[in-house]
Formats: structure tokens, sequence, C-alpha cells
């Protein structure tokens, strides 16, 4: 018996196997963006597409780079109780809490793809995440204060229209959840009847030495971490911000005029919103631009939210984690909420 617990203990302490170089994401998103940086050095027809993704990258990048740290951050910080117990549950305040949490991290949509898969890692719900993933970009404190400066109470509209998506989203996932169409996070761990967090925190604070030893395990942990969800992410973000770039040069400008308060130009505002979105903060001007030339607020809301949803990079992402399942789901839940919540904005703005 304690040969056999010995044995066991060594297997579960036995590092992961390293990656084969050609199996790592993190280098084939650089080498991706290099090449098509570098492209329009030699090939001037190629230029206007790379100097679109270098200001996509100047853009977002930041944003990326801020969500892996977060990510890094809640490895090395947040017990997997923590999110079990707060973002595992089948109740409503579930999602409504994953809605809160998504208005408070204030990310972009890239940035905060890899903060909820983290969260899925640490076993918050399939529902939880895709709440806090479709409430962060669009209904974040600080995109709130940008829109409300740019569009006033109309903006505030928009935001917490945004917020309603999010959450009404999230409680179609849980059903969906329930009845096993979707499956459910294989990382969710038991947290023990009363276990309480403060108590927890107290006692970790209590058992916590202090020192550069520690310091340095901590930032050891959190780049670790990091690099992990890196790897989950960054090759998709490579790939959507290239996509971005390509198709984003290839529109013509022009298009932009046709984008009238009418069924086909809602549906015109969600194409365009799966090209140019990129960066909440950086997409939300061109919205506003596109409301002061039509005064459709609901193709202005349909491209700030269908950017969100019909995001390539965040699709990838999605289905390489949750499943193409939660893709398919994703999608037939939010459009249809996305174009009639449009078109009444539209309707209303003409009266």
């Amino acid at each position: 018996m304690g040969q056999q617990h010995t044995k066991e203990h060594c297997q579960a302490c036995t590092p992961p196997a390293r990656r084969p170089w050609w199996r790592d994401q993190g280098l084939w998103a650089f080498t991706l963006l290099a090449a098509v940086l570098s492209l329009g050095s030699w090939w001037p027809a190629a230029r206007p597409v790379s100097e679109a993704l270098w200001g996509y990258l100047r853009a977002a990048g930041w944003a990326v780079a801020l969500g892996l740290l977060l990510g890094g951050m809640v490895e090395r910080y947040i017990p997997k109780e923590y999110i079990s117990l707060l973002l595992a549950g089948r109740h409503h305040r579930t999602v409504l809490a994953s809605a809160g949490l998504g208005f408070l991290a204030s990310s972009c949509s890239h940035g905060c793809l890899a903060l909820s898969m983290e969260l899925y890692r640490k076993g918050a719900s399939v529902p939880a995440v895709v709440t806090f993933l479709l409430a962060s970009p669009w209904a974040s404190m600080s995109l709130t204060l940008l829109i409300l400066s740019l569009m006033g109470l109309k903006g505030l509209l928009i935001v917490t229209t945004a917020l309603a998506v999010a959450a009404s989203t999230g409680f179609v996932f849980q059903q969906l959840e329930r009845k096993g169409l979707i499956p459910s996070n294989p990382h969710t761990q038991a947290v023990a009847v009363g276990f309480s967090i403060p108590e927890d925190l107290k006692g970790r604070f209590r058992r916590r030495k202090w020192g550069i030893g520690p310091f340095l395990s901590d930032l050891k942990g959190i780049a670790r971490g990091s690099w992990e969800l890196g790897q989950m992410v960054l090759f998709w973000v490579a790939l959507g911000f290239t996509l971005s770039a390509l198709f984003g040069t290839l529109l013509p400008s022009a298009w932009w005029d046709r984008l009238g308060p009418t069924v086909g130009g809602l549906l015109f505002s969600l194409l365009l919103a799966a090209v140019f979105e990129v960066c909440s903060e950086g997409t939300a001007p061109l919205a506003v631009e596109l409301y002061q030339r039509t005064r459709a607020l609901g193709n202005a809301f349909g491209f700030l939210m269908g950017g969100v949803v019909t995001d390539f990079t965040e699709l990838s992402v999605v289905w390489a984690n949750l499943g193409k399942q939660a893709v398919g789901w994703l999608l037939l839940a939010t459009l249809p909420q996305v174009f009639l919540l449009g078109m009444l904005m539209n309707w209303l703005e003409r009266r």
C-alpha cells in the first residue's frame, strides 16, 4: 500500500514533458507577426497590410500583454476553490457575478481572452466564462466612460444593453449545460461544505513567508502561468490581427456611407465588425463616427457588440478550449439578440 502510494506520488510530481518546438504556439505567433510586418519592406504592394498590422499591435498589443499578466497572477494567487465557489455554480447569481467581474476587468476583447481562459483553467463554468467574455470588452468600466464622453446618454444605453446581452447569453448557456448540450468544465474542483474564502485568506496570510526568496518565487510563478496561458491564445490572437489587417485594407472606406438605419445597413455593420474589431477602446470611436454619419444608433450597437460575437480570434480560442459546441451556441444565442436590439434602437432613433 505504501509502495503504491509512493509510486503515485512520484508520478504526480513528475514534471510534464517539454512541448516540441514545432507545437509552440508562442513561437508560431511571433513568426507570423514578424513575417507580415516585414513583408511590406520588400513588397511595396503589401506595405498597407504591414502598416495596418503594426497599427493593430500598437492599439491592442498592450491589452494582450496585460491579459496574460493578469492571467499569470490569477494562476499564482487565486486558488481553484475560490473560482469554483464563485463562478462554477448553476445559479443565476453566478452569471451576474461573471458579468460584474467582466465590467470591472475593463479589458479589451483580445486582452480579456487570456484572462477568461485562465478563469476556465481555474474551474469557472462555461456559462460564467462566456458571460465574462461578452461583458468585459463592451460593458467594461473604461469603455463606459469613453462611450459616455463621446455619445452621452445614448452611449449609456449601448453599454447597459451590451451588459444585458452578456447576462442573458450566460443564462442560455446555463440551460444548455443542464441539458448536456455543452460540456462542463473538467477543471472545476469540488469545494468542501462551509468553505469560507475570507477565513481561508486569513490562514494563507498568516502562513505566508516574506522576503526576497518568496518574492522571486512569485515572479517566477506569474511568468510561468502567463507563458502557459500564452500557449492557449497567442497564435490565434496573431492570426486574428493578421486577418484584420488584410481585410481591413481591402474594404473601401466609401462603404461606410452606405450603412444607413436599414436591415441591410445593420447586417453590413455586423459583417464589418467581424473584420475591424481589434480593441474595444480603439474601435469605439469608429462606432461613434458611424453613428454621426448615419444617425443609426442600432448600427453602432451592432458594430460594437458584433465585433465581440463574431471576432475570429475569440471564436478560435473558444473553439480550441471550450469546444465547437460552445462556438455554435455562442453565435446562435447572441447574434439574434444583437440584431433585434439593433433594429429596435434604429426604430426608436427614427421616431
